[in-house]
């Protein structure tokens, strides 16, 4: 038999449902302008009923409800659109700091304007090329001297706010990494958290929220995957590796620092790199060990070659005050070693030999068949590039395909004729740049012909690895010149002699030892020349070259990243605006509800009031 009281227990039941209602509603209304909250809806179910229908029971009609209960506080939330949110903003933050960098890239290489590097230097050849038509007249030194300076302090300046972008983009990465570890580490610790929850038999449903909104932030950093198949360990993986299950989180550290001092992320536990492909961490670590590395590197490459051949051709000349051999840039050697000997390995002993030019001792002619075969091994980081040269090649033939394949060393024809050697960049952080690591030739192209080894094959090769490797190049008018200091571009200056006596600037050439005449400008001439003669600027043919392939570069990277930005910036909001219409609060519907539960809780305190005035008149009136 049911009880007397039941409509007092129903009527409280339908208080306590409604009033929840209420709270919820209110709690939805007072977060609406909280990031990352999620609407949350009370869904509202029978009580069990009196008696179950598998127990032996009273008679009665039936089955006797006992009012509402509260079955859930459901979390109104699209798994799969929030999977594509998080891999979307991986996309996002990846474009949109690149896009951002980039434009600060185009800023400092500033082409064309009147004060850029290209247009400096064309002022400088145009300098040169009024040396040679006038090389008696002190005016025109001037110009030269003063085009000189301007030239190199512009190179240096590239080269100090490229090394500054780099410098920024590192403190970036150290950040972040320490930002990566920071949600790696709360994410986890909300798992943990909201497991004990459910556990209690609860929907810790702010806690997820707070889980799902530091899920697509780290997502936005690093750009990561989410494994939602166990409800009790949720994973998060990064380019198919786990930095969180479930209650662990892995943890990122800064260690094995470059040639400039750049460490970079590797994971705690092993020490293996670790190199999102994706993210605002992702697109950093790019441009700054690549993006901002080549562009370096590319100015450091360009700035030695030039300073490099206008000393060349220099040297060849005699100023007004009858000097020769002068360099019209300041060299400086990477160690005062004249032989490139040097301890890399810091025991104190010499381990390596640094080498950046080697030029043959034989002259040689661009278009004669050079009647031999062989092949050419040439140092590049990796692996070494094999060059095959046949004897129908020209000599032109056999410099152009060094050229091409790649290696790490570049071949030209000086001006007397003679095959020269130059390093360029290494690609990888563990070689040094501007060294010639391995010179080696099966045949005689580089031995007897070139006059730049001494031997052929593996007991002839030059290679860096040993000090005193120069012993194994030819001699007999052959020259080498040791490596240069780190980043030429900082460095580069006109060497003083030349700028404490204009008379110093050759001009011509003496001949028999005899001075050069007054009317000789064949040095200015031959130093203009070097605009458009192919010269081999790392692996471009001439100056004009690479900088046109520098500003296609710089243009065509900054373009892609701005479309990419565009692009997904809009599809990220489309995303979110689609979340939104289904998680987010809306005002006029919870003020609906609310307008329903306030009803609902009127209706139940009615049926209490009715049936406590039942009660009352059973209690209070029934009887003798």
């Amino acid at each position: 038999m049911q009880s007397t009281f039941l409509g007092i227990e129903i009527g409280k039941r339908g208080l306590n449902a409604h009033s929840q209602g209420l709270t919820t509603i209110g709690h939805n209304l007072t977060n609406a302008s909280t990031e990352g909250y999620s609407r949350q809806r009370v869904e509202l179910g029978t009580t069990s009923p009196l008696y179950a229908p598998s127990l032996s029971r009273e008679e009665t009609p039936g089955q006797i409800g006992q009012g509402v209960s509260i079955s859930r506080i459901e979390r109104i939330r699209d798994e799969i659109l929030d999977g594509r949110i998080v891999a979307q903003s991986g996309l996002e933050g990846y474009w949109s700091t690149r896009d951002k960098y980039v434009l600060q890239l185009e800023q400092i290489h500033n082409e064309p304007s009147d004060s850029s590097v290209r247009t400096l230097m064309d002022k400088f050849w145009d300098s040169w090329q009024e040396l040679s038509l006038r090389p008696a007249e002190i005016p025109a030194r001037e110009a030269v001297l003063s085009r000189g300076e301007a030239l190199a302090e512009s190179i240096r300046d590239r080269w100090r706010r490229l090394s500054e972008l780099r410098a920024v983009l590192d403190g970036d990465v150290r950040g972040q990494v320490d930002r990566v570890n920071d949600l790696a580490r709360r994410i986890a610790e909300l798992n943990n958290e909201i497991v004990r929850v459910k556990a209690m038999g609860d929907n810790p449903n702010d806690l997820m929220d707070r889980r799902d909104l530091l899920v697509e932030k780290l997502g936005g950093l690093i750009g990561v995957t989410v494994d939602r198949r166990d409800p009790d360990e949720l994973m998060i993986h990064v380019d198919g590796l786990v930095l969180v299950q479930g209650k662990a989180a892995r943890q990122l550290k800064m260690e094995g620092a470059d040639e400039d001092g750049y460490a970079r992320p590797v994971w705690a536990d092993t020490g293996l790199p670790f190199a999102p492909s994706g993210g605002e961490l992702g697109a950093r670590l790019e441009l700054r060990d690549v993006d901002l590395r080549r562009e370096i590197a590319t100015l450091d490459t360009m700035a030695l070659s030039f300073a490099d051949l206008v000393n060349e051709a220099h040297r060849s000349g005699q100023g007004l005050n009858g000097k020769t051999g002068l360099d019209f840039f300041k060299e400086w050697p990477f160690i005062n070693n004249i032989a490139g000997n040097y301890d890399r390995n810091g025991d104190g002993a010499y381990d390596s030999s640094y080498i950046y030019r080697i030029t043959g001792g034989n002259v040689l002619k661009a278009q004669e068949q050079v009647g031999l075969s062989g092949t050419i091994r040439l140092s590049r980081s990796g692996g070494d590039v094999e060059i095959p040269y046949y004897p129908t090649d020209t000599v032109a033939d056999v410099v152009a395909r060094i050229n091409h394949a790649g290696a790490e060393v570049t071949a030209r024809l000086t001006g007397e004729g003679k095959l020269q050697l130059r390093a360029t960049t290494a690609a990888s952080r563990e070689d040094p740049s501007f060294v010639i690591r391995h010179v080696e030739d099966s045949g005689q192209f580089l031995a007897g012909y070139a006059g730049i080894l001494r031997a052929s094959g593996p007991e002839g090769a030059y290679d860096w690895g040993t000090p005193d490797a120069v012993l194994s190049l030819r001699g007999g008018g052959l020259d080498f010149a040791v490596a240069p200091l780190a980043h030429p571009a900082g460095w580069l200056e006109v060497a003083q002699e030349i700028r404490s006596d204009l008379g110093s600037i050759a001009a011509g050439k003496g001949d028999n030892g005899r001075p050069a005449a007054p009317g000789d400008g064949r040095v200015a001439l031959e130093i203009a020349s070097l605009r458009t003669k192919p010269v081999m600027v790392g692996s471009e043919r001439t100056f004009d070259d690479h900088f046109a392939e520098a500003v296609a570069r710089i243009g065509l990277a900054g373009e892609r990243a701005e479309r990419a930005s565009e692009a997904h910036a809009r599809i990220g909001k489309e995303l979110r605006d689609l979340r939104q219409s289904v998680s987010g609060v809306n005002l006029d519907e919870e003020l609906a509800n609310m307008i329903k539960f306030q009803h609902g809780y009127a209706a139940a305190a009615k049926f209490i009031s009715h049936v406590d005035q039942m009660l009352d008149t059973i209690i209070n009136r029934m009887g003798v």
